[in-house]
């Protein structure tokens, strides 16, 4: 690794000026006035992979952005790795909250502060370098290697699955690696094995044709206010747990072995409550926060709206309500069957008066890789290599559900190899990447690969 690291040393200023030309690229998939610029980014994508080394690169289209690929595939009879990045980034509004312009990449207090300086840019930019730094060192890489960088993963990747299943002898591999995820805390490698699945609805509730007068009509006629904190405090018990009738069935249970594992984090909940600023943490009744955040289904309320929302008072009935819901799912759960059960709850349990409608949102399957794959246990012994410190192995509660899918199309075990941290502000104002972990993370993907390639992953 001696050489390795002394190559990414003498690139260093290099790399970070690349990475600012990347980051001054306003990819933002989710407006259409960013259509070229986001279509400008994957051509800088595709052009940096031919530069590196790549073969057979190519812009592939699809029914919105494009994905960007390319492969090197000399490497004989050893595995073949799969890299999954994006090129998108989320809007930046509110503007007026940046200290710098989010297109702007600047450096200060060692973190890169920009739009996509750690989701994703800059952690997808890190494979690039490394496949890079490994094919100037050694004249090829140890592995074969398959990059496919999408642009529409902030938009919930809507032309992924038919994309992965119209290319997948092309993208057939033995493990694929993502870092689109972070660190459980500064300092602590960390390697994602499990994400929740994403199901989401809104309900809507319509009383009366209109908004009626509250002295006139109050008490006569049902509030859809009323009815729908009604409807919606039916969904829990006062112990946290979901109510929904076969809303737990088939959950796999956490195993006594993780459950050891996660304990050993030894996870400061005190020190959480006084950041978050709450009196104290709340949730199902029987498992620590991590349990609950990692390894529990959840059903959360995103917002209500109903009824006079201005200054002062106005005293009326309002004549619709409407909430949103999201679940985050866990291995033995599938999203449709879960918004089954939610409709027939919401039906069982809407208050007489009103008329209802259900609307799905966004929904995603969650994906399990067994922790003691040897593909996951080389990357933990990658990065523990580097930091000098034990890696955690957790699950996360967030959504990926472009995991799920390469996980069921592809049949391939999956690695989630992030180097962001919790507190960089992704999709928020200054968002900023700490370069402690673009240099060691460098270095660990540089350690992983060259590891991947002694492991028999057949």
């Amino acid at each position: 690794m001696s050489q390795i690291e002394q190559q990414l040393k003498a690139n260093r200023e290099r790399h970070l000026q690349e990475l600012k030309n990347y980051l001054a690229i306003p990819s933002v998939s989710a407006l259409s006035e960013h259509k070229e610029d986001t279509r400008k980014a994957a051509e800088w994508t595709a052009e940096q992979l031919k530069t590196i080394g790549l073969e057979h690169v190519e812009i592939m289209e699809t029914n919105g952005h494009p994905v960007v690929y390319g492969d090197w595939l000399h490497a004989s009879d050893k595995p073949t790795v799969l890299i999954y990045g994006h090129y998108d980034v989320q809007p930046v509004d509110p503007l007026e909250l940046w200290e710098t312009p989010p297109f702007e990449a600047s450096i200060r207090d060692n973190k890169i502060y920009a739009r996509g300086a750690t989701d994703d840019k800059g952690q997808t930019f890190m494979h690039i370098k490394a496949l890079e730094t490994l094919m100037h060192v050694n004249g090829e890489l140890p592995i074969n290697v398959k990059v496919m960088i999408e642009g529409e993963e902030e938009v919930g990747s809507p032309n992924l699955d038919a994309f992965v299943d119209t290319y997948k002898e092309k993208l057939q591999s033995d493990v694929l690696v993502i870092s689109d995820t972070t660190m459980i805390e500064k300092g602590k490698p960390t390697v994602c094995y499990g994400l929740r699945g994403l199901a989401g609805l809104q309900v809507d509730l319509k009383g009366a044709k209109g908004d009626l007068h509250s002295g006139l009509y109050g008490g006569g006629v049902q509030n859809p206010l009323h009815a729908l904190t009604k409807l919606l405090a039916s969904m829990h018990d006062e112990k946290g747990k979901i109510t929904v009738d076969g809303f737990y069935d088939g959950v796999i249970a956490l195993t006594d072995e993780e459950r050891r594992a996660y304990d050993a984090l030894n996870f400061d909940e005190l020190a959480l409550t006084k950041e978050l600023d709450v009196p104290e943490l709340y949730g199902e009744d029987g498992y620590s926060f991590l349990e609950r955040t990692w390894v529990r289904p959840t059903l959360e309320m995103n917002g209500m709206h109903g009824g006079f929302q201005g200054e002062g008072v106005k005293t009326v009935l309002p004549s619709e309500a409407s909430a949103k819901i999201s679940c985050r799912l866990v291995p033995g759960q599938d999203p449709d069957d879960i918004l089954e059960k939610l409709y027939a709850h919401i039906e069982a349990h809407t208050p007489a008066g009103v008329t209802v409608k259900t609307t799905p949102f966004d929904k995603g399957k969650p994906f399990l890789t067994p922790y003691d794959h040897p593909a996951i246990q080389a990357a933990g012994d990658a990065l523990e290599s580097v930091y000098n410190e034990k890696t955690a192995y957790t699950r996360m509660g967030g959504s990926l559900p472009i995991a799920e899918t390469f996980s069921e199309i592809l049949d391939v075990p999956i690695v989630l190899m992030g180097f962001g941290l919790p507190s960089e502000n992704f999709h928020a104002p200054n968002e900023h990447f700490h370069l402690e972990n673009f240099d060691q993370g460098l270095r660990a993907i540089c350690n992983y690969y060259t590891r991947v390639a002694d492991l028999d992953l057949d």
